[in-house]
């Protein structure tokens, strides 16, 4: 049977991309930060298994998909792999969070979980310099692509502010909770207010994804859930716009303070 399906994709510029098995190695032993990959889904060469180990160990989101997905992004020999480059180098959470205590802040983070939209992640970002934030956590392997896009909504907030990128959304949350940081997740399965909830102290305020909001097991984990008030009839704000209304409460409440 012959395989109609057609994939469009808009092609990065080539210099946001690396293609070729070899090539994507050596970006990877070089240290070059890596937004993603996608892969051949047949590939099992003896250096395709070879990349797929060294990847597992990143953290880097990785897709397996058809070879004329990947036709779409290059016309050269790609050799089954594409890797696309972040523009910015990512923090490791489990270093930052004690570093900012030594500094003597109290540490606001901004956790966003599964927001995929890279729009709404720039503008997410823009809002988080201008208030103060330390850090975005995204997840590695459900999260937004951290791309060109990204960083041009962001205004060049991106390549100021620090990206922590975490494998498992779950254990950065419980580390946060361990660290001291109270987790304030916004949603709508609550009755209280997001202006009721003490943000002077250590916090870490959770943002959802733009359809399904906060995932269950992460939403189990917060410390603390409050929601927006609508006062009209759209149920539900943009996710950019209610994490700027969440950030600026915190600061609100610690101008105050």
């Amino acid at each position: 049977m012959m395989n109609n399906t057609k994939y469009e994709t808009k092609r990065p510029k080539e210099k946001e991309m690396i293609f070729g098995v070899r090539a994507v190695i050596e970006a990877i032993d070089a240290g070059k930060p890596l937004d993603r990959v996608l892969l051949r889904r047949d590939m099992s060469s003896a250096i395709g298994r070879e990349l797929i180990s060294k990847l597992e160990g990143l953290g880097t989101s990785i897709k397996k998909v058809p070879v004329e997905k990947l036709n779409q992004f290059t016309d050269k020999n790609h050799q089954g792999v594409i890797a696309f480059l972040s523009p910015i180098e990512f923090t490791d959470i489990e270093t930052l969070i004690p570093t900012l205590y030594d500094e003597g802040k109290i540490p606001f983070i901004v956790v966003l979980d599964g927001i995929t939209d890279v729009r709404n992640f720039g503008a997410i970002a823009r809002t988080c310099v201008c208030a103060g934030v330390d850090a975005i956590v995204i997840a590695a392997r459900s999260g937004v692509s951290i791309n060109g896009d990204a960083v041009k909504t962001s205004a060049g907030a991106l390549m100021t502010l620090p990206v922590c990128k975490v494998e498992n959304m779950q254990n950065a949350l419980q580390f946060l909770k361990d660290s001291g940081l109270q987790l304030v997740a916004a949603t709508e399965h609550t009755e209280d207010d997001y202006t009721e909830v003490d943000m002077t102290l250590p916090t870490a305020i959770v943002m959802g994804n733009e359809e399904h909001g906060i995932y269950e097991g992460n939403l189990e984990l917060c410390d603390t859930k409050v929601r927006i008030p609508l006062l009209g009839q759209i149920e539900s704000l943009n996710v950019s716009v209610a994490a700027g209304v969440m950030m600026y409460e915190v600061v609100r409440q610690r101008k105050s303070k």
